[in-house]
């Protein structure tokens, strides 16, 4: 995994940089976006984190766009989903395309599935199921998926690390799986911009006991395949139905922002993820996911039934990675048998 790809994959890479960059400065300058751009800087720099843990974690840039947007510049919370989805559209495609291009190992059994899964419930959800969440169950649904995550990775971070070499694949689950996780994952991803990235690593790393080399890559690609299909959709929404389906203009300006960052940013993220100890990142990730956690229950005043079901959306998540978990043991335990 350490050697470097021919030259002829490489400059795949570099002309999709160049040209996104060419497209990116022929937006701003010539639409005379330049104000609007340099404005919005905060948004760029939060990314520039954002988007390295992007590429070198199972967490899409939006588990740190949607935070900053939402809890610390207090944007509605629809409006945090839909510049995840825009931001990852850039960000996590260019990872994809350096993945790709440098032949990083991909689990493709779970994966081909979970990208058609994924085509059919992100457009579901954007359509019939986001414009009707409240802002502060969408915030509680991103803090609990983000938690759970958290908490799983300190409970279970030295197997999850320990693990190496390509998942077994499993007949007859395979795929009726990957289509379930695409799907459903592809609707949480439509409520909170982030979330089947996640869903997948979580089976990846605990049923199928997956290498993280492997499993981050993967989650990175079927998250920029939901991230690009989510905001096509909602932009093509917004269009078609103005005042029912919306994308606020201020999507579009921290896009401007974050999105050259973000186009290098989680690249080297995922080039690093295969050179550098997982332990500490994963970690370190862990902690800001609880962490944002206790800070939305503070922002917002969480209390009475809601901070009781959120509590409790995050130890039932973690009941269901520990079956897993289990199930992926035994699993382990017969083929090694």
């Amino acid at each position: 995994m350490s050697t470097l790809p021919p030259p002829s994959r490489i400059r795949l890479f570099f002309g999709w940089l160049a040209v996104f960059y060419l497209a990116w400065a022929s937006i701003v300058f010539f639409g005379g976006y330049t104000a609007e751009a340099v404005a919005h800087w905060p948004i760029a720099l939060a990314m520039a984190l954002g988007s390295y843990f992007a590429g070198s974690t199972p967490m899409g840039g939006g588990t740190v766009g949607f935070p900053v947007l939402v809890l610390l510049f207090d944007q509605p919370a629809s409006l945090g989903r839909d510049f995840a989805l825009a931001v990852q559209s850039i960000g996590m495609v260019s990872a994809s395309i350096y993945i790709l291009a440098t032949r990083k190992p991909l689990d493709w059994h779970l994966l081909r599935p979970a990208l058609a899964g994924a085509l059919v419930g992100t457009p579901l959800g954007c359509a019939f199921i986001a414009p009707h969440v409240p802002d502060l169950a969408v915030k509680l649904m991103f803090a609990v998926i983000w938690a759970s995550f958290g908490v799983m990775h300190f409970i279970r971070v030295r197997p999850i690390v320990a693990a190496n070499g390509n998942a077994a694949e499993w007949h007859g689950v395979d795929v009726p799986l990957g289509l379930a996780v695409g799907f459903f994952g592809g609707m949480v991803s439509s409520m909170t911009g982030v979330g089947v990235d996640m869903l997948l690593y979580a089976m990846l790393v605990l049923l199928y006991r997956a290498d993280l080399r492997i499993a981050i890559p993967t989650s990175v690609l079927i998250m920029a395949f939901t991230s690009m299909v989510g905001i096509a959709t909602n932009v093509a929404l917004s269009t078609v139905w103005p005042g029912t389906y919306d994308v606020p203009a201020e999507v579009f300006y921290n896009w401007l922002a974050a999105a050259p960052v973000v186009a290098v940013g989680a690249p080297f993220g995922a080039w690093v993820v295969s050179r550098m100890p997982r332990t500490p990142t994963l970690l370190i990730v862990s902690a800001l996911c609880i962490g944002q956690f206790v800070w939305t229950m503070i922002n917002d005043r969480v209390d009475g039934w809601d901070l009781v079901l959120a509590i409790g959306g995050v130890l039932a998540m973690n009941v269901v990675f520990h079956y897993l978990f289990e199930v992926g043991s035994r699993r382990a335990a017969r083929r090694n048998a």
